[in-house]
């Protein structure tokens, strides 16, 4: 008896699940607001994303896109906000190369087969930043006294097990060895360097854009390939013999599970979004790649590899 018992209940769960299923599938969607969860404080990249995001999309799904800043343990503490709600599309969260970081660590609290790509809305490089009037004019100088004195210059960071503690890791494999002093929130990191409380700022250029055109900060290292444009006189990494190009991108992720049909319109929207002239300005002004935009099902694989060159790169650790 306590067999069948069991069988009917576990019948009527499953029956319970498939009208809940049957239910989402058949229900407006959006028929009320879609939150995005940012996993960092208001005023950096990732906010900036959303809100300008939210602000392009309302008009096209004819509802609101309130942002909800989580901010926390390198974004961890947003990542579970989104991975302990419904997977029914009505939240979603900007998800950038340093929370992917965190999976490359020993106990991730998540994986990826657990969230569901909207889209990668940017790609963007990372610099190391001094103050104008500082002691520190160039790489070179910077270099050399990190040398000299390791573990001496303080560099400002988004917190450890991110992309930026992975190239500081990566440096300091190479003898290039600072102290990293992590900032949870973007404004207190930006100003860090300007009030002479670190040496350099680890960050993406277009974050602190303003510092950067009022003449306060300057960048010394970029780290990729190539260098840019914007920055014809600052040397790449690759060229200085440090091989470590980790690009910043952000994204948006919902909970894996959400049906397929809300996430087509997430991410046709994304899509619309990416195209108009407001966010070209913006990928420009950010110093991001023009050609950001990856659709939903190409994300999954772009994550994954993003995810094996941070893996790689943890090797390499001192």
């Amino acid at each position: 008896m306590r067999k069948v018992a069991l069988l009917r209940r576990g019948l009527l769960a499953a029956g319970l699940a498939l009208c809940a299923s049957a239910a989402l599938a058949q229900e407006h969607y959006p028929s009320r607001p879609v939150e995005i969860i940012v996993p960092w404080g208001p005023g950096g990249g990732a906010d900036q994303l959303a809100r300008l995001t939210a602000k392009l999309t309302e008009p096209m799904l004819k509802t609101s896109f309130p942002v909800i800043n989580v901010p926390g343990a390198t974004g961890a503490t947003g990542m579970t906000k989104l991975l302990t709600g419904q997977a029914d599309g009505y939240a979603m969260a900007v998800y950038i190369a340093d929370t992917n970081a965190l999976l490359a660590g020993p106990s991730p609290r998540w994986t990826l087969p657990e969230l569901q790509p909207i889209a990668v809305m940017m790609q963007v490089p990372s610099f190391l930043f001094v103050a104008e009037n500082g002691p520190i004019k160039d790489w070179a100088q910077f270099e050399k006294e990190a040398r000299a004195k390791p573990a001496t210059l303080k560099v400002a960071t988004l917190g450890f097990g991110s992309v930026d503690d992975m190239t500081l890791s990566f440096l300091a494999s190479k003898g290039i060895k600072v102290v990293e002093v992590p900032y949870a929130k973007p404004s207190e990191r930006y100003v860090s360097v300007i009030g002479g409380h670190v040496d350099a700022l680890y960050e993406q250029a277009g974050d602190v854009r303003q510092f950067i055109l009022n003449k306060q900060i300057r960048p010394i290292i970029i780290f990729g390939t190539q260098r840019l444009a914007a920055f014809k006189d600052v040397p790449c990494s690759y060229e200085l013999g440090f091989h470590i190009a980790l690009p910043q991108f952000r994204s948006f992720m919902v909970k894996a599970g959400t049906p397929p049909e809300r996430v087509k319109i997430l991410s046709d929207a994304m899509a619309k979004v990416a195209a108009t002239p407001e966010y070209k300005t913006f990928l420009e002004e950010q110093y991001a790649d023009k050609h950001s935009y990856i659709p939903s099902a190409k994300a999954e694989s772009f994550l994954k590899a993003q995810l094996a060159d941070m893996k790689a790169t943890m090797v390499k650790k001192p």
